[in-house]
């Protein structure tokens, strides 16, 4: 399959979008637990979020999840196919 064949199919994006939100919810959870030492929503939230840093903290958010998501999708899928080919 190339590259091509392989972000047409949706599988893939779903892939993709389901990996980056679940990175997203972990690294934000960890970091919070990291610098706030337990689960302070309001404060991590707050903090990102105040002084006008809202369309950067979303789209921050957004580019990290698409990327991890679609570097791990590709890879999965990458690999799946070169097991096929073996078989």
């Amino acid at each position: 399959m190339k590259f091509k064949e392989m972000i047409s199919q949706r599988a893939f994006w779903k892939s993709v979008l389901f990996l980056g939100i679940g990175f997203l919810i972990v690294y934000d959870v960890v970091s919070m637990l990291f610098e706030y030492g337990g689960f302070h929503f309001k404060a991590f939230f707050t903090e990102r979020t105040e002084d006008g840093k809202l369309f950067r903290f979303i789209a921050g958010q957004l580019l990290a999840a698409f990327a991890y998501g679609f570097i791990i999708a590709f890879g999965q899928f990458r690999g799946k196919q070169k097991r096929d080919a073996k078989n």
